[in-house]
């Protein structure tokens, strides 16, 4: 019964940050505008030289790439609100009401689901106006979604324990970026790993970006995908394992 409440709660807190996101459509640009000038500035500019002038061969592979580039990138948000919350005093108020201590974190990243769906679907659909088609079946283009947006909220509980450390919003960003950046840039997202030197491939075959990537790109383009969403969910379940209790400690201790 008392987790049937709590749910209860999470939800309607999920309520009040969808309400406060209409009412500043622009916290939307990272999950709207910035995916699409990703895309274009990849394709455009980086594409013929690395697919040899074929854009649209590196248009198949690049996408599935952006997709877990950016939902890594749009995660700095939720930390970044949530001090700024604590920082104006708003969670003084939760913490005198009869709720759960993580359901203000749960609320939160409940919410972020609608932000990742909407980077999907538009990366996805502008990706379709450029060219890019699913080599498979809508239902597999639906799992590849899923299993992203799935990753995106396990990884948002990294950047929650980041917000509730920190001491300013803005430093969230900076130490959130300085994570981001190796782990999209060292992966298979934008060029094969065999054009890696070795010691960085070792990496890129660990990064748990390259077995999202890896797996969305399987389930969109076809090939074998059981080991990479194997793997993928075994880093789902590992960030939530070590950073959920993390972020939570931390908004105790803040608040």
């Amino acid at each position: 019964m008392r987790k049937r409440f709590s749910l209860r709660h999470a939800l309607v807190l999920c309520k009040r940050n969808l309400i406060k996101l209409t009412r500043t459509p622009e916290q939307l640009i990272d999950v709207t505008l910035q995916p699409i000038i990703f895309l274009v500035l990849f394709l455009y500019v980086l594409g013929g030289a690395i697919s040899h002038g074929s854009r649209h061969h590196y248009l198949q592979f690049l996408l599935p790439g952006l997709i877990g580039q950016t939902i890594a990138m749009s995660s700095i948000s939720i930390g970044q609100n949530m001090n700024a919350d604590i920082e104006k005093g708003v969670f003084d108020r939760f913490r005198s009401l009869p709720i759960g201590r993580s359901v203000p974190l749960v609320g939160a990243v409940l919410a972020d689901f609608f932000r990742y769906l909407v980077l999907c679907v538009i990366l996805v659909g502008f990706g379709y106006i450029l060219g890019f088609r699913i080599a498979t079946n809508p239902l597999l283009l639906l799992a590849a979604l899923g299993i992203a947006i799935c990753f995106a909220l396990a990884f948002a509980w990294v950047s929650l324990w980041v917000g509730m450390t920190v001491r300013t919003s803005g430093a969230v960003q900076g130490v959130m970026f300085l994570l981001i950046f190796p782990l999209s840039f060292g992966s298979n997202a934008f060029v094969q790993t065999s054009t890696m030197p070795g010691w960085l491939q070792a990496f890129v075959n660990v990064n748990p970006l390259s077995h999202l990537v890896s797996a969305v790109r399987g389930l969109l383009l076809g090939g074998p995908v059981a080991a990479q969403v194997g793997w993928t969910f075994a880093w789902i379940i590992g960030l939530l394992v070590v950073f959920f209790p993390l972020a939570l400690r931390g908004y105790i201790r803040r608040t």
